[in-house]
């Protein structure tokens, strides 16, 4: 059966009978559920959302009031076709938020788990999304961009199309994303400009003093020895070996824009 018994859904929202609802998940006055959508577990549908076709949610999801999800592309050679629009489980949609579809025909814009998204955004087509990361109010992530696991975005942080952010790099508010940016690290600025290591969010992640340490020294390295970009990252490499200087490194070298770097 599509819609499983234990699903509450409010007299007032309009379901389509082809729709998949799990068990527990509870939909909202005036919710709009069309076709080809699938609802995990106990999720929580709030009034007013809309959730468009080729969506897929999977468990524990809580999608606010006003949020829509699998818009169309907003792209302009977008005609139709198939495409799709998956999140993973346990992620908060605030109020007044939209996610796309990806724009191409069979390709997917990708929420992970764990993300908290505050209000009055955008995600844009063919996003991937990692998990466990903040993306706070009136922030706008453009098509195409990748984001990692455990990074926070703040208010206003706009994010241009094909843009990358590693893992725990934190971003100041109304900071314009126009280039990749590295794990680990803090920016901020009108145009993306590292200004540090995320200490105090790495220190909440749990990681080991040591751990901090040497990437402390893979910053100044990267941005303060003035050392050719090569230089650097294979003294990182040789002087700083562990797991996580080794991700920065791999992200470094497979950047296809380009890293953001100090203002001189």
């Amino acid at each position: 059966m599509p819609i499983d018994p234990s699903a509450q859904i409010a007299p007032t929202a309009r379901v389509h009978p082809d729709a998949v609802i799990g068990p527990q998940t509870v939909i909202g006055d005036f919710a709009i559920i069309e076709q080809d959508v699938v609802l995990g577990a106990h999720c929580k549908i709030e009034p007013y959302v809309y959730i468009k076709r080729w969506t897929t949610l999977g468990d524990r999801n809580e999608i606010s009031a006003h949020t829509v999800l699998g818009t169309d592309p907003l792209d302009k050679v977008f005609t139709g076709e198939r495409s799709y629009l998956v999140l993973g489980h346990g992620n908060k949609i605030r109020e007044h938020y939209t996610i796309s579809r990806g724009t191409k025909p069979e390709t997917t814009t990708i929420i992970g788990d764990n993300n908290y998204v505050m209000t009055s955004g955008h995600i844009a087509h063919n996003a991937t999304i990692g998990s466990n990361n903040v993306i706070a109010s009136c922030a706008l992530v453009a098509g195409y961009v990748e984001i990692e696991d455990n990074a926070f975005l703040s208010g206003g942080v706009v994010v241009h199309q094909y843009s990358k952010i590693g893992s725990y790099a934190m971003i100041g508010g109304n900071t314009r994303v126009n280039l990749d940016v590295p794990p680990y690290f803090l920016y901020t600025d009108f145009n993306v400009t590292p200004c540090g290591l995320n200490v105090v969010g790495l220190r909440r992640a749990g990681f080991a003093a040591e751990q901090v340490r040497a990437l402390k020294d893979a910053y100044r390295l990267l941005y303060r020895s003035k050392l050719p970009l090569e230089t650097a990252l294979h003294r990182i490499q040789t002087e700083l070996s562990g797991p996580h200087t080794e991700h920065l490194v791999r992200f470094i070298r497979n950047s296809k824009r380009g890293i953001c770097r100090e203002r001189s």
